[in-house]
This record gives C-alpha cells, structure tokens and sequence, in this order.
C-alpha cells in the first residue's frame, strides 16, 4: 500500500465563461468551490470569454473554447468542472476520452446529456423529464460568505416612520437597459420611496440618462461601482431585479422582490416565481407602468404582504450547497466514470438527490 502522504493529489480543472447572461455568479461560485477544495490542486482553464481566475491559482489560457479539449489533453485533469452554458455532444464526445469525470453546472445543451453530473441550479419551468445524472433546484446554490453574513435580514422589523428603500439591479451588464425602463416608470411614483439603481461593471449604455432622470425625483441617486453589492441589498426593504442568479440571493436575505426577466432564456426559469415569495412580472420589455408601480406598492403599503413573501423566501433555507457540490466533486474523484484506459467505473451518486 502506498502511504498517503506519497500519494499523487487529484486534480481539478474549472472552466467558467461568461454566457447566457448570466451575470458574475459562475465566476464567484467557482472561487468558493476552488478554496473549499484543500485537498486537491485545482487549476483555472481561462477562455476569450472567461472570467479573472481568482489569486492564488493556477492558470491555463485558451485562444479560444474549441482548444478546452487540447488543455485539457495537456493538463490530464482527474475531473473537470465546468461552468460555460450550453455545451455541444461533439465536444464533450472529445473531453470524455481525456477526462475521467465531468461535471457541469447549469447546462441546457447536448453536451450535459454526456457529463457525469449536471447541477441545474437554474432550473426551466418545464414538464420535460430530465436524465437520472441531471440534479435540479435551489439545493446547490452557494451562497457566498459575505450573503450569508445577513442570511433572513428581511425578518426584521422595520423602523417607524423610515423611508422604505427600492433597490434596482439587472446585473453586471444589463443588455436590455431595463434600469433606464424601471426608472422611467418610477418617475411616476408619488409615494415617499427611496431608490437606489445599482449600475454594474460593464454596463454599456449612457449613464447620463440615467443620472438626468434621477434629477426628476427626490430620493433617488444612481450608484456605480465600486460599491458594497451585498450591503446594498441588505438595506433594500424591497427589490426589482432580474430572473437568474440574483433571486436565489435575495431569497437568502428575505427581501420582497419583484422580477423582470431581460430576455427568453431567464423567462423559462422556474425558480423565481410567487410559491417561492416573488412577484414575476414576465419579460422586462414588456412590462406595462401600472403593473410594475401596484406590485412595488403592494408590499410597502400592506404588511401582510411583505411578511408572506419573507416567510415563503427564509423558509426554503437557501444558499448551503457549498459542502454538498464539494462531496460530490470529491465522490467522483474517488469514483470516476471513466478510468484512464476506458473502463467504466462506479455509477453517479444520488447524494444530491
């Protein structure tokens, strides 16, 4: 028996890309995965299309996603995290016979029907049975430590008298502009309201618009990075954000929260929806000022409101599926698929289901 200590460590490979919108959750998701993961080496594999890795990691850098398969031959990873939208059956054809185990996260493509696990965090409102290996719901969402310093923050009481706060946020990007629609709307609310329009990293249209129509209403300033993000919806009493990732955190502080999707692909998500304690409006371009003002109303003007979103928010006890996604990563470490001459190894662990 060799001794542990001679033992070679398991290596992980990550590659997390921007897609679908999806803001910079994969990014920070997998940071919290890479740093919980202390006994193995954990390398970034970093595309055109990638994130920063974070400090303290190695790193790989691609020309481009079609060479994923030739760093990966090169790195000869124990597993690969991946975290890149939609993949292709081909090039995951192209992986299996490099990677011993495969992981994906949030995967709505062919390739996923191929990985070993696939952690649908986002999650379509569908009937469509989905295959044995894919795990779908809010139990593998991580919340980051800094959220999870304010986790049930809306089951506060609220201070007499205070001005309630409206926080808006559609993300790093915002391709859609719906921060300049929801303002526009809020132009026309008469009632005393806080409001606060969070502008992300690589929002691409005029700010000055936005800063003009803030002139037009008391009460409301326009706040670009850098900022507290979690601070900032910690002090929200009400929030208008986008149907992705952001609702699983709000859901973790307990904020009534009103969604509008920015484009067909957040529409279809399921998550964000009333059982959970949201109110979804539908697609964000679309929204008509009436309903946006009434559903903002609603929970500031009627308590009974307010505490049932809250409740059916903090009652799904979110955000702790760091130390679950990290058991399966070490499970299929330890019990690979495919070993390295293309033997099968044990089946997928139900540990998540």
């Amino acid at each position: 028996m060799i001794p542990i200590d001679k033992q070679r460590k398991k290596k992980v490979a990550i590659h997390v890309s921007n897609s679908d919108g999806k803001g910079t959750y994969p990014a920070k998701r997998a940071e919290i995965i890479a740093r919980a993961l202390t006994e193995v080496d954990v390398v970034f594999i970093r595309g055109d299309q990638s994130f920063p890795p974070p400090d303290g990691f190695p790193t790989v850098t691609i020309g481009s996603d079609s060479t994923l398969s030739r760093a990966l031959a090169a790195l000869k990873p124990d597993l690969l995290l991946r975290d890149s939208g939609s993949t292709l059956q081909e090039e995951v054809e192209k992986i299996q016979e490099i990677v011993p185990s495969i992981i994906h996260f949030d995967d709505f493509g062919e390739g996923g029907k191929l990985a070993d696990l696939v952690l649908q965090t986002l999650y379509s409102d569908s009937n469509d049975k989905v295959p044995d290996h894919y795990v779908e719901g809010i139990e593998s969402f991580i919340a980051d430590e800094n959220l999870a310093a304010f986790r049930n923050i809306g089951l506060r009481e609220r201070e007499p008298n205070s001005m309630p706060h409206l926080v808006i946020s559609f993300g790093d990007e915002d391709a859609g502009n719906l921060t300049y629609r929801a303002l526009r709307h809020m132009l026309q609310l008469q009632i005393p309201l806080k409001v606060t329009a969070l502008i992300g990293e690589n929002y691409s249209h005029d700010v000055s618009e936005l800063r003009m129509m803030a002139l037009g209403r008391r009460n409301t300033f326009i706040q670009v990075q850098p900022y507290n993000v979690t601070e900032m919806y910690a002090s929200a009493d009400i929030i208008l954000c986008a149907a992705g990732y952001m609702p699983y955190e709000v859901a973790v502080l307990g904020i009534p929260c009103i969604i509008l999707a920015q484009n067909d692909f957040e529409l279809s998500l399921a998550f964000p929806k009333e059982q959970h304690g949201f109110t979804h409006l539908g697609a964000g371009r679309k929204v008509k000022q009436s309903s946006l003002l009434n559903a903002i109303m609603e929970p500031l003007l009627h308590d009974s409101l307010r505490k049932k979103a809250v409740k059916r928010q903090t009652s799904l006890g979110i955000g702790n599926g760091k130390d679950k996604v990290c058991e399966a990563i070490l499970y299929f470490l330890d019990h690979p698929k495919r070993k390295p001459e293309g033997t099968s190894g044990k089946e997928t662990s139900d540990m998540l289901q």
